[in-house]
C-alpha cells in the first residue's frame, strides 16, 4: 500500500513516515500543498494523509482540487483539535476521514486500516478478472481455467496495475512511480524486464490476454479475439 503524506512539520512527517514504513507501508512525503496536489494528481496512491494547515496551498484547497480532477484516492485529513468547522468542510468536500492533532500512533494505524478495508470493499477484490485470467493478489496466484502459476510480488503488482486500468495505457514512468516510488533508482529497463516475465507467464497459461506496447507511450492489456 502506497501512502502520500502531505505535512509541513518536517519532523512530524518523518516520524510518521518511519512508523508507517515499519508497518510495511510505502510512503512519500511532501511538505507543501502545491507539491501535495501535484503528487496526488498522479493517482498512484492508495491513501493520502493531508494536513489542513500547509504553505503555498492549504489542505482544503488541495482536497477540493483533487476531487475536481476526479481523483478518488481516500484522503485522511489532519486537523487541529479545536477546528471542528475544518473537519465538517473537509468531509463535505470529499475527505474520507479526519484525525485531530495530537493523535496516538495506534489510532492513525487503525484509521488507515479502516480506510484500506473500505476502499477494498468499494473498489477492489482479492480476485481480479480480465479476459480468461484471474489474479489473486493475496496469494500472488495467476489462474486460467484449472491451471495456475505463482507470480513474484512485483509481477503481481504490475499485473494488478494493468488490470485495474482496464485497457488504458500505463507509461513506464507511471509504473515506476507506483511499483518502486518517486525516489527510487528504478529505470525503464526494470519495467521492461517485468513486462517480459509477465508475457512469458501469460504464454505458459495459453491465455487470450496479451500485453501490448504502444511505442513511446506505454503498456496495456488486451484480449485477443
Amino acid at each position: 500500500m502506497r501512502i502520500l503524506m502531505v505535512e509541513d512539520e518536517i519532523h512530524l512527517a518523518e516520524a510518521i513516515a518511519q512508523i508507517l514504513k515499519k508497518n510495511h507501508y510505502t510512503v512519500d512525503c511532501v511538505h507543501d500543498g502545491e507539491s501535495g496536489f501535484d503528487y496526488g494528481l498522479s493517482d498512484i496512491y492508495d491513501l493520502i494523509i493531508l494536513d489542513i494547515m500547509l504553505p503555498k496551498m492549504n489542505g482544503i484547497d488541495v482536497l477540493k482540487s483533487l476531487r475536481s480532477e476526479n481523483i478518488k484516492t481516500p484522503i485522511l485529513m489532519l486537523t487541529a483539535k479545536s477546528e471542528i468547522s475544518d473537519r465538517v468542510l473537509g468531509l463535505d468536500l470529499g475527505a474520507d476521514d479526519y484525525l485531530a492533532k495530537p493523535f496516538a500512533t495506534e489510532e492513525l494505524l487503525a484509521r488507515i486500516r479502516a480506510l484500506s478495508r473500505r476502499r477494498s470493499e468499494l473498489h477492489f477484490s482479492d480476485e481480479l478478472i480480465y479476459g480468461d485470467i484471474m489474479l489473486r493478489t493475496a496469494t500472488l496466484m495467476l489462474t486460467k481455467d484449472d491451471v495456475e502459476i505463482k507470480l513474484t510480488l512485483k509481477e503481481s503488482e504490475l499485473l494488478e496495475l494493468l488490470m485495474l486500468r482496464k485497457g488504458m495505457i500505463s507509461s513506464k514512468e507511471r509504473i515506476i512511480d507506483k511499483l518502486w516510488g518517486y525516489d527510487s533508482e528504478a529505470e525503464h529497463n526494470n519495467v521492461e524486464v517485468y513486462i517480459s516475465f509477465l508475457r512469458k507467464k501469460l504464454a505458459f497459461l495459453k491465455s487470450n490476454v496479451t500485453i501490448t506496447t504502444t511505442r513511446g507511450v506505454g503498456y496495456a492489456l488486451e484480449v485477443l479475439k
